[in-house]
């Protein structure tokens, strides 16, 4: 399964939408990858990514949600602070060795809660900043 940035997952913000998109990008990358049986070795560069993203663009997300005073800052922002403990956790079980399939449906697992988050939370979000 491909991960797309439809309607139903568009905030309306283009900086955030822009930001999925580059979230999406990089776990189709994996996809791929794992469709031609280098899965193990994307897993690496694709979790050191997650790690960059969910910092920088959760930041983002949270000035925007300061900055305009959005009424669920402190839940938002504690799932993004669940979130990043929860993929270091699994980030840090992965041996140097080289990731097991279970890593990589662990890691699928992380990015499915990612994607509900963003059609449920992120989408309030932006419905939020369009009323302001």
């Amino acid at each position: 399964m491909r991960y797309e940035l439809t309607s139903e997952l568009e905030t309306g913000n283009i900086f955030i939408d822009d930001e999925h998109r580059q979230l999406f990008k990089a776990v189709n990358d994996l996809l791929d990858a794992c469709g031609k049986g280098q899965g193990r070795e994307a897993l690496k560069k694709t979790m050191n990514f997650l790690s960059n993203y969910v910092n920088t663009h959760f930041s983002h997300e949270e000035r925007l949600q300061e900055k305009n005073n959005y009424p669920d800052f402190k839940a938002h922002k504690a799932f993004h602070e669940k979130y990043k403990s929860d993929l270091n956790a699994l980030m840090e079980k992965i041996p140097e060795s080289g990731a097991t399939v279970g890593d990589l449906t662990a890691l699928n697992g992380q990015i499915g809660i990612l994607v509900s988050h963003i059609r449920t939370e992120d989408k309030r979000l932006g419905k939020f900043l369009q009323g302001k």
